[in-house]
């Protein structure tokens, strides 16, 4: 169970990179372009959150099930000494659980807006915001710190 659920995250990792820079593009064309709010811009809004919620889903069952953060707990003081322990067991997931609430905040507030403008400038603020976040919490594989393999198999 937990190697699918690893896989399963690696790979909706991707699917979240992806539906946030879209959406990113898509904003910021909007705003500075100044166009109106269509139902596909709405569309992506929403589906970027929802992947991004997904995500989180199955990175908060991974938490549950890692050895990696199972043994973080029980040995905390020696785990928080450790950068991969460390990162695993509480940066990673803390970092995350930030990213994923700014997608959700920017979701809202931007469906609450009246213009158009509005939307877009708050969906691109939000979502850059979170984009950044995301980006410097994932193991990358070139990360000199902590890495992973871009893609993990079944």
């Amino acid at each position: 169970m937990y190697a699918i659920l690893l896989a399963l995250h690696s790979f909706v990792r991707w699917l979240v990179l992806a539906s946030l820079l879209f959406t990113i593009y898509k904003s910021y064309q909007g705003w500075i372009l100044n166009k109106p709010f269509t139902k596909f811009d709405n569309f992506i809004r929403h589906s970027t959150a929802t992947i991004s919620h997904v995500q989180f889903l199955i990175g908060l069952l991974l938490y549950y099930l890692s050895p990696i953060v199972d043994y973080f707990f029980k040995n905390f003081s020696e785990g928080v000494h450790n950068r991969e322990i460390r990162f695993f067991g509480m940066e990673h997931s803390l970092m995350m659980f930030i990213a994923v609430s700014v997608i959700s905040a920017g979701s809202t507030i931007a469906k609450k807006k009246v213009t158009d403008t509005e939307k877009f400038k708050t969906m691109a603020i939000w979502y850059t915001i979170a984009l950044f976040i995301i980006f410097f919490s994932i193991p990358w594989g070139f990360s000199p710190l902590v890495s992973r393999p871009y893609l993990r198999f079944f």
